[in-house]
């Protein structure tokens, strides 16, 4: 009997076989796709110029290394619609100061002057620089002022500075500067926020949040507690919610690495025996003391022990 073969029509799936179709499949034109205008185009590569092009001139307009002309100098620090570009041009005139470059007395009226500026960074970044020449014209009198200035890290700049010039007026505020600063409520409220225990924070960083209230009960304003040094959040006496009274204690902020260094680096040649308490906790091996902090407060107890026993 003979074996009759399958029709192509019913192999598979019994559809009627199409092989030219299939095979005329792969050379059929496909549907292009769209393509993108010239105008398009364009406003998609200055998108994206923009975006790389607006942080880096930020950047730039705002790093404090980027040198200035003498031009720029005399503007800079004349600029009153934006301090940031005052401190740039301090911080400038600091860097030729430690290089001795005779051009910077041009300015040196400018420091002092700047030193009654009524924003603290401003002042706070003046008073550190004037430590940069002793030879400075007014620089010793003007740093004299600035030991009773409301902010702390002016006066602890300023006490710094006249390490300097070896004037040691300001070493209860350099013994300051290595402790702990407790913020207090400004007034009655409730605490509506605070931050975590252990956080880092910068200077004027916020801490906390009270909220006021009348007589009545009535919400008024909402308070910002912040930060008057760069450092660490070691406390928070006063939980969110609770309601407090002008004065209560609500945290206490530890201070930064490079604050406690200086500190400490001043003591080791005006500090006295009374200042000791204040310098031995960085003596400690802990791990929130970093190793170079330890070293230092080693070295300035020694030294300050050396000239007591003189």
């Amino acid at each position: 009997m003979a074996v009759q073969p399958i029709p192509l029509a019913t192999r598979d799936n019994d559809e009627p076989a199409n092989l030219s179709a299939n095979h005329g499949d792969d050379h059929a034109p496909r549907p292009s796709r769209p393509r993108m205008s010239t105008r398009n185009r364009i406003l998609f590569f200055l998108t994206a110029w923009l975006v790389v092009l607006m942080p880096f001139m930020f950047w730039w307009s705002t790093w404090f290394g980027r040198a200035l002309t003498s031009k720029e100098m005399n503007e800079y620090l004349n600029d009153n619609r934006h301090p940031r570009h005052i401190q740039h041009a301090i911080v400038q005139l600091g860097q030729r100061m430690s290089r001795q470059d005779p051009s910077a007395a041009r300015w040196y009226p400018d420091l002092v002057r700047l030193a009654s500026d009524p924003r603290e960074e401003v002042r706070s970044t003046d008073a550190w620089v004037m430590g940069q020449d002793t030879g400075g014209q007014g620089f010793h009198e003007t740093l004299l002022t600035m030991l009773d200035d409301p902010s702390l890290v002016v006066r602890g700049n300023a006490a710094l500075s006249l390490v300097s010039f070896g004037d040691s007026s300001g070493r209860a505020q350099i013994v300051t500067l290595l402790q702990p600063v407790a913020m207090t409520a400004p007034s009655a409220g409730r605490v509506v926020d605070t931050a975590a225990v252990g956080t880092a924070i910068h200077q004027g960083g916020l801490v906390a949040k009270l909220r006021n209230s009348d007589g009545d009960g009535n919400a008024q304003q909402t308070r910002e507690l912040r930060s008057p040094i760069t450092g660490r959040v070691r406390t928070i006496s006063t939980p969110t919610g609770a309601t407090v009274v002008p004065g209560a204690a609500i945290a206490t902020v530890e201070p930064g690495e490079d604050q406690v260094w200086e500190a400490l680096r001043a003591l080791y040649l005006v500090g006295q025996l009374e200042d000791l308490p204040a310098i031995r906790p960085y003596e400690r091996e802990l791990p929130e003391v970093p190793e170079r902090l330890r070293q230092q407060a080693t070295e300035t107890e020694k030294a300050i022990q050396q000239r007591a026993s003189n």
